[in-house]
């Protein structure tokens, strides 16, 4: 495929760019005032249950109706999207206030397959790098980013003021014992993630409740195995958290998490 990256969606317009224009006076720009959702397009198409297009809108206006902006046109929305995905698997959609809509594309990282088989290094990130208006993807990322660019591990783990893991830096928490699988709730202060709700109903629907819980101290060091999920790379397995205290080992190769993999085999 004779594709660059040079291409994308602003405005109603395709672009062929590296770069975009903004007034030097775009709260966008001067304050990260965007929301954004990014997906995975399965089977080539937005309408593929995978995809999940729908329920990535639905955050989307979920955002703009909670900060009162004005909404973009989501034809254009669309459209953007389905010309895109002719390019890329992976769609990042940006929504200013005054209802601009920022499409990009990027493809899924090459090393995803490894990741997915034998699992990852995450570390605990210091308590300051909390995600603002968790219940929202915003521009503003600059904790979550800090958190997983000052450690030297593959992800990190953003915890609350008491030491309770919330979420990775990109994904939300799954963990096995007893059992069951377990999650932060969203009263904990995390993204109510895509990827997670749809996993919740799946188990649920195959007779699997997935458990809600604080991830304190005590809870994490009972976990099997652990993981974290998103919409583009799925499920992901952690076999080490490094932490002040020491480090954790978990079972990346857990049978549990076979079970997960099943709902992404269309």
């Amino acid at each position: 495929m004779s594709v660059t990256n040079n291409i994308f969606w602003y405005d109603g317009k395709i672009i062929h760019s590296q770069t975009l224009e903004l007034d030097i006076n775009d709260p966008g720009l001067l304050y990260g005032a965007t929301v954004f959702t990014t997906l995975r397009v399965y089977e080539n198409s937005l309408d593929s249950n995978l995809t999940n297009w729908q329920a990535h809108c639905d955050r989307l206006l979920f955002s703009i109706q909670a900060f009162g902006w004005q909404q973009p046109d989501w034809n254009h929305v669309r459209q953007g999207a389905q010309i895109l995905l002719a390019h890329f698997p992976v769609l990042r959609i940006t929504l200013f206030p005054d209802g601009r809509e920022w499409i990009t594309g990027r493809f899924l990282p090459e090393d995803l397959t490894e990741k997915q088989n034998n699992g990852i290094l995450c570390a605990i990130a210091s308590s300051e790098f909390y995600r603002s208006l968790p219940a929202h993807k915003t521009g503003n990322y600059l904790s979550a980013w800090l958190a997983r660019t000052s450690l030297d591990a593959q992800e990190a783990i953003l915890v609350d003021a008491q030491g309770n893991w919330l979420e990775t830096s990109t994904g939300n928490l799954w963990g096995w014992c007893d059992r069951s699988w377990w999650t932060p709730p969203i009263k904990a202060g995390i993204l109510p993630g895509i990827l997670r709700s749809q996993l919740v109903n799946w188990l649920q629907n195959h007779q699997q409740p997935a458990q809600e819980g604080i991830w304190s101290v005590e809870l994490v060091q009972r976990f099997e195995a652990i993981a974290y999920t998103n919409s583009v790379v799925e499920i992901i397995p952690i076999h080490t958290v490094y932490q002040p205290t020491g480090s954790l080992q978990y079972n990346p190769y857990h049978p549990s998490f076979q079970q997960i993999r099943e709902l992404f085999v269309a």
